[in-house]
Parts: C-alpha cells; structure tokens; sequence
C-alpha cells in the first residue's frame, strides 16, 4: 500500500471533535511508532470543499490519495484494521 504509513488528520482550530480525536490518537501513534500530520482545512480551500464538513477526517496517506478510515470520532476498530494492513 504506502511504504511508510502516514497518518493525516483532517481538522480545524475550533473543533472540539478534532481536539478529541487528536487526542485519542496520540497513544496509538506513539505505540505505532507512525507518523501523524494534522492539516488544517481552513487554510485550503481545496480541502475545506472536499473534507470541510466531515472534518475531523483520519486518513492513511496524504489527503490528495489517502484512504479514510473515519470522521468525527475514532473509530479505533478500523484504525487498528489499516495499520495491521499497512504492514510495518
């Protein structure tokens, strides 16, 4: 799939649903040792129009070709799924 697995967060400053999936995430990144870019939405137009309302957004890969595992809340089930897919 991805030679190293990146994980991108879509979010926005004033999203308390993004405060607490960016929280949530950073046991299982650390334990993951994966990385995690946070991309805020209201900086780019592009992806305000394509994620805005769904926002938070987990991918796996970056926003232009990744793969959504959830929104809103984390959804650790699928997550676990991806990373075990996504191999070391």
């Amino acid at each position: 799939m991805h030679d190293v697995a990146v994980l991108t967060l879509l979010s926005r400053s004033y999203c308390h649903l993004c405060d607490e999936m960016r929280e949530a995430l950073q046991p299982i990144v650390q334990q993951h040792g994966i990385p995690l870019i946070e991309v805020d939405v209201d900086a780019h137009p592009g992806l305000d129009g394509a994620w805005g309302d769904k926002v938070p957004v987990l991918m796996l890969g970056a926003p232009a070709d990744g793969v959504e595992i959830c929104c809103y809340r984390l959804d650790r089930g699928a997550l676990e799924k991806v990373l075990r897919d996504a191999g070391p």
